[in-house]
């Protein structure tokens, strides 16, 4: 789970970002933020998934071999069945997209994997989205033909051959889905560091999108606040990022139950690590005040 400090950096950097004072919409803000903060994150779960994938592409290669021989004498024997025709189909739709799941494998395995750049990342994983959807697709081909062949008794034995195929094929697609969900399995131990770093980046997004919710929501009620012991207080006089670390910092003071002495700490580490020289002095004397203010001691 991501922690508090995480949390807290990314409500400031996506305040900045947002600049409450007429900057970009904070919604319309949200995704390409998302895309930037997690980029590092999502590049490592990536790269995880898809050595897991070329490991299935392993024990895939065997089987997809045995149905390239086995389709030959399907296809012909459903070629004598004319009442069969949409069984055929689906079966050359099916070659068609193992085909191309092969070919979306091979372009995936081409592509540099660690290379830092913004484009570079993006065509990874908009690889490894395609090789999903034609798995997808192939997984749905797959159970039409073995329910389809249920209407033609007389061919359930000259069909079982490739029809065990397909079902040993199914298994390393099953195997796919775990990989490309594996929030969906968590009985599966060998899958726990995708999980986790998987739910980690979207806990983060949530954690802060909420947090960020409340402080613009209430933004009205902190600005009074901090204008009552800012002297001429106007939030676009103050420097962004002060003004990013003060309104998440009030905003706890008012509405947290943690103590007002470790809320003014944490502001002023994230005044030290995003503000200018002159934030954690300036920072630490205006929470001081709120939090006296608020404790009723002025």
């Amino acid at each position: 789970m991501p922690s508090r400090r995480q949390i807290r950096e990314a409500v400031i950097q996506f305040l900045y970002c947002a600049d409450l004072e007429g900057g970009a919409n904070a919604a319309a803000l949200r995704d390409p933020f998302w895309e930037f903060v997690t980029e590092s994150d999502r590049r490592s779960l990536h790269l995880a998934v898809f050595r897991t994938v070329h490991h299935l592409a392993h024990g895939r290669k065997d089987r997809l071999e045995e149905f390239v021989r086995r389709h030959t004498a399907a296809d012909i024997l459903l070629a004598a069945w004319p009442e069969a025709e949409a069984l055929k189909n689906t079966l050359t739709r099916i070659a068609g997209l193992e085909s191309s799941w092969s070919t979306a494998l091979a372009k995936l395995e081409r592509l540099p994997k660690d290379d830092a750049d913004d484009t570079v990342a993006a065509n990874f994983s908009s690889a490894l989205d395609h090789l999903f959807l034609i798995d997808r697709d192939l997984s749905n081909a797959r159970r039409q033909f073995l329910e389809d062949m249920e209407d033609f008794p007389a061919l359930h034995g000259p069909l079982q051959a490739i029809a065990a195929t397909l079902q040993r094929l199914q298994r390393v697609s099953d195997r796919l889905r775990m990989v490309e969900e594996p929030e969906k399995f968590p009985e599966q131990s060998d899958l726990a560091s995708l999980r986790e770093s998987k739910t980690e980046i979207q806990e983060l997004r949530h954690r802060t999108d909420e947090l960020v919710d409340q402080i613009i929501s209430t933004k009205e009620t902190i600005d009074a606040t901090l204008a009552a012991v800012v002297d001429n207080f106007a939030p676009e006089r103050i420097d962004p990022v002060d003004r990013a670390i003060l309104r998440l910092a009030t905003h706890e003071i008012l509405q947290s139950t943690a103590p007002p002495k470790v809320i003014i700490n944490e502001a002023i580490e994230l005044a030290k690590r995003f503000g200018t020289n002159d934030s954690k002095r300036f920072v630490n004397g205006v929470l001081d005040q709120i939090a006296k203010q608020s404790a009723g001691e002025i």
